[in-house]
């Protein structure tokens, strides 16, 4: 059981987390916490914005894999989870203005409006939960930090305003376990699916592993490998460079905690 797991008990529901989200209990990162279930990526921002974003996540799937949209100022999300308030239960936010971070905040319900759209992207933690069950270990979990996460110098597809880098997460493995996690992983297309990249991270433009652009530092052990993976903090690189005048996401490794059921992202 890792460290945040612990503070819930390996049985904790969704839910519960939520709960304990929502009263300021825990405001740390939701890696290892609801086994089981799906978690998400989050970007809200206004309405005049969202079919563009929506293409953007259409012509970029393996960095946006869409599983959720909003209604019109709806702050609920009924197909992932019946209690749920994305202005409250996500343990940290981002606020940005005119493509600038302005804000980590606990909650948001004071800057929500009539106007936002919610968006909730698949994430790998839905994967990790997969590579963990087949035995391959994830060492940040292990650590209980947050997965490293850097922007690489692979080009999006544009769509409106909405353009970049993608972002990559990244998880050392020994070769044969990166072949397996490979298996593994395609069979989550909806939670990034399968690696971008394995090995020489300069290849993809990383100078050095050790400064993650988000998340926290993990070492390679010997005869490790890195292993990278299209990552859900992708969007937050676009609406930086898009500089919407206001737009909302979550803060990396701090995620949307549904009630779906991971096998149900599994097409293996």
């Amino acid at each position: 059981m890792t460290r945040m797991a612990e503070e819930f008990g390996p049985a904790s529901s969704p839910a519960a987390i939520r709960r304990a989200i929502r009263s300021g209990r825990h405001v740390g990162p939701t890696s290892g916490l609801a086994p089981g279930y799906v978690q998400g990526n989050l970007v809200v921002l206004p309405a005049q914005h969202a079919q563009d974003f929506a293409i953007y996540c259409e012509r970029n799937p393996r960095p946006c894999p869409l599983l959720a949209i909003s209604g019109l100022g709806d702050p609920g999300l009924p197909t992932l989870a019946e209690d749920f308030d994305v202005r409250t239960d996500l343990p940290r936010y981002r606020v940005y203005r005119d493509g600038r971070l302005v804000d980590e905040p606990v909650a948001v319900s004071d800057l929500w409006r009539d106007d936002l759209v919610t968006f909730v992207l698949g994430c790998s933690f839905t994967f990790e939960q997969a590579l963990a069950a087949a035995g391959l270990p994830l060492r940040h979990v292990e650590m209980g930090v947050r997965v490293s996460m850097y922007v690489s110098n692979i080009d999006t597809t544009p769509a409106g305003p909405f353009a970049g880098r993608m972002v990559v997460s990244m998880r050392p493995l020994m070769p044969a376990d990166a072949e397996r996690a490979a298996a593994i992983t395609a069979r989550f297309p909806l939670a990034h699916g399968e690696p971008v990249h394995y090995g020489d991270p300069q290849a993809i433009g990383i100078a050095d592993l050790g400064q993650p652009d988000f998340g926290d530092p993990v070492a390679l052990h010997e005869g490790e490998m890195p292993v990278f993976w299209a990552c859900g903090v992708t969007p937050q690189v676009a609406l930086e460079r898009a500089a919407l005048p206001f737009c909302i996401t979550h803060s990396p490794g701090c995620m949307v905690v549904s009630d779906l059921l991971s096998s149900e992202l599994d097409t293996g």
